[in-house]
């Protein structure tokens, strides 16, 4: 999402292209005097199912359909033995920390 700053006035000749903005999912802060007054903001939808939502992605542009054939095959999960992972997530965690800082995690 996108936020576009505009004064007063130049809301006020612009507010067609301003809606339009807003219904292409930005947002519009209002300033006046360069100080932010207000915002225009999209309207959202209160339930979209996930199709709904794909297709008016795809009507903005922000994503496109692919076929099966262009597809990557992800490879399986490497095998690792119990508590191996979260082993790994703690020591990475830990290396990260300043000394004297004992949160947990």
């Amino acid at each position: 999402m996108e936020t576009t700053v505009v004064g007063i006035r130049d809301a006020k000749i612009n507010l067609s292209k301003l809606v339009k903005l807003v219904q292409d999912g930005n947002e519009v802060l209002l300033t006046d005097r360069g100080r932010p007054v207000g915002k225009i903001v999209p309207v959202l939808p209160q339930a979209m199912t996930l199709a709904e939502r794909l297709k008016r992605l795809e009507e903005r542009g922000i994503i496109e359909q692919t076929s099966e054939r262009h597809m990557k095959k992800v490879p399986p999960p490497l095998p690792l033995e119990e508590g191996l992972a979260q082993k790994f997530l703690q020591e990475d965690r830990n290396h990260d920390r300043l000394p004297g800082d004992d949160r947990s995690y």
